[in-house]
């Protein structure tokens, strides 16, 4: 009689495993999708609010919103008018891709030129797993210090994108830009730098049309 045989797979291939199945789904239906992760607090949400008037006269999108609890971010997302979900991961310190691609089977897929995911709020857990997107987007926000490209490296270091927000608050806080932006070019000299302010809108326009380029 043949002993049982446990069989312990690798969460992290697991997860690549259903990222690929994610990537073929957006190959298919043609859509980019993108990847944002930032700090609790670091403009995230904000950002999506105000990138939305400018990104929707030529860009049918959707956003899943990650987060540990609540749906107070797709709320927020709600009344714009676009296809939004929350993903919930009840205490997980991140998005996997296991989760990521059911919900975007979910989303009206034969509708949408992009889908943008909000990760959950951390600099750490969401770099390390691949959840099928296209592109990684770092968001900064200048209440955190100027060092935490070099402190965080791995998130930087994968980033297509930087986006330093808040910038509307440099007058009243001690934070040294032209620092931050070395740190960051130290870590990854080929990213894309976006410095701007939600509140005001400036530096939005760069911004959205980056995010139109990589389509």
């Amino acid at each position: 009689m043949l002993k049982e045989i446990k069989v312990y797979r690798d969460l992290m291939g697991a997860n690549e495993e259903w990222a690929q199945k994610t990537r073929d789904v957006l190959k298919e239906k043609n859509i980019t999708m993108v990847n944002i992760i930032g700090s609790p607090g670091a403009g995230k949400t904000a950002l999506l609010e105000k990138t939305h008037a400018l990104l929707a006269t030529d860009t049918r999108f959707a956003v899943l919103e990650g987060d540990v609890e609540t749906t107070r971010d797709a709320e927020r997302l709600a009344p714009l008018n676009i296809p939004v979900s929350q993903l919930l991961t009840d205490g997980a310190c991140h998005l996997e891709a296991k989760l990521v691609h059911y919900a975007l089977l979910d989303l009206p897929l034969n509708d949408l030129d992009m889908v943008i995911v909000e990760n959950v709020g951390n600099l750490v857990c969401p770099a390390e797993f691949d959840i099928g997107e296209k592109a990684k987007i770092a968001v900064l926000s200048v209440t955190e210090g100027e060092d935490k490209a070099l402190k965080y490296p791995l998130l930087f270091r994968e980033a297509e994108a930087v986006v330093v927000s808040k910038t509307d608050l440099l007058p009243h806080i001690p934070f040294n830009l032209e620092a931050c932006l070395a740190a960051i070019k130290q870590i990854n000299a080929q990213t894309s730098i976006f410095t701007l302010s939600s509140l005001t809108g400036d530096g939005l326009e760069a911004w959205v049309q980056w995010l139109k380029s990589i389509r």
